[in-house]
């Protein structure tokens, strides 16, 4: 099972990761269906575009007849859906694109996909007994904990605190509600904090690395003292493709990297890496932590964030490879590595290539490479 896959937001940070271990890590065919907003990245996906075995389509999921044609040229056996708005601080300033792209987006593409699984009973039930539709998600959904002990488990209840987490929410409500109604087989993930190498530069980790090379203050919300759990892409990526192969219909399966740490060691671990990887600082900065400044906390601002993953270990032996410390370092001399990438990210130029090249390429009412 899983040979064809069709990956939403694939384009993004952890789509991308994914994509490129089902090429080049299992060579599956994948369809990548991505709006290339702001944070959908081409240069991410690099290594593989040329790839007979990767197609590209530039689409909004919530546009439902371009859906369709993917699901009909494509017919794919695993349909992972990672689209969505994600960062909180845009959904406090305008949620109106969450609401879009996270709930009309999901409803949008669990109708097709569902269409395409009925029709798939009727021609070839083999592969429709197959067929498995993942969910994405986030632990921001379950809200905060209070106890320095508690962990979120697969069936803490919704608590979102942001309009981001609100319409994470209402996406996975939508898919167990399609599961349940319709008995057609989806599975649903819930992640704890992504990191690693093509990671936005308005994130965290890569925000403090650049902000640090260029003297710029490292802001840090509040005290600092925010509690995420830290899980590294790449693990994220192996993670969810072993949920979609092997997990359980009708399953929930919480993903984390056993790494609590406070946003403030964040910052300051990354400004001790940094003292050794790149000791040439910038002019008139001493130490890399003298950047750190503390800012106005963000509205709403849950505490701590912590994931029980002995589901997914337990029912099909995942476990993270990478510690935070090894990460960490791999993710900082990443960024040091990569000046061109960023770059081309921070700059513009990377949004000026996907108009030139994907703009006006319309195939039967999608745009490919």
């Amino acid at each position: 099972m899983g040979s064809r896959w069709l990956v939403t937001g694939g384009a993004g940070f952890i789509g991308s990761s994914v994509i490129r271990e089902l090429v080049s890590g299992m060579r599956c065919d994948v369809v990548n269906v991505d709006k290339l907003t702001y944070a959908g990245n081409p240069d991410s996906l690099k290594a593989i575009a040329s790839d007979s075995r990767y197609t590209f389509v530039h689409a909004d999921i919530c546009d439902a007849a371009t859906v369709q044609e993917v699901f009909r040229r494509f017919g794919p056996d695993v349909v992972m859906h990672l689209a969505a708005e994600s960062h909180v601080d845009r959904s406090i300033a305008g949620p109106a694109p969450f609401i879009e792209t996270n709930i009309v987006g999901t409803y949008t593409l669990l109708e097709v996909a569902r269409a395409y699984w009925k029709a798939l009973w009727e021609s070839d039930p083999r592969k429709a007994g197959g067929f498995r539709f993942h969910h994405v998600s986030t632990d921001e959904v379950y809200g905060d904990l209070q106890g320095a002990e508690d962990l979120f488990i697969e069936t803490t209840p919704y608590a979102p605190s942001s309009p981001y987490s609100a319409s994470k929410a209402s996406s996975d409500h939508l898919v167990r509600a399609w599961q349940r109604t319709y008995g057609w087989p989806t599975v649903i993930t819930n992640c704890s904090n992504n990191y690693g190498p093509y990671h936005f530069p308005e994130k965290l980790v890569p925000l403090m690395i650049l902000n640090a090379r260029a003297g710029k203050p490292l802001p840090v919300y509040g005290n600092g003292h925010q509690v995420r759990d830290w899980l590294y892409v790449e693990d994220h990526a192996r993670a969810l493709i072993k949920v979609a192969t092997e997990g359980e219909v009708g399953e929930t399966y919480n993903i984390g990297g056993h790494n609590e740490v406070t946003n403030l060691e964040v910052v300051e671990r990354i400004c001790e890496l940094l003292e050794e990887l790149a000791p040439d600082k910038p002019e008139g900065v001493k130490q890399y932590r003298d950047l750190i400044t503390f800012v106005a906390d963000r509205p709403g601002h849950d505490l701590r964030y912590a994931i029980d993953a002995s589901k997914i270990e337990r029912e099909l032996g995942w476990v993270p490879s990478e510690t935070f410390e090894t990460g960490l370092r791999k993710t900082v001399q990443w960024y040091l590595d990569n000046g061109d990438w960023v770059g081309r990210v921070t700059s513009g130029a990377y949004r000026e290539w996907v108009e030139k090249h994907y703009g006006e390429q319309a195939v039967d009412g999608a745009h490919h490479d």
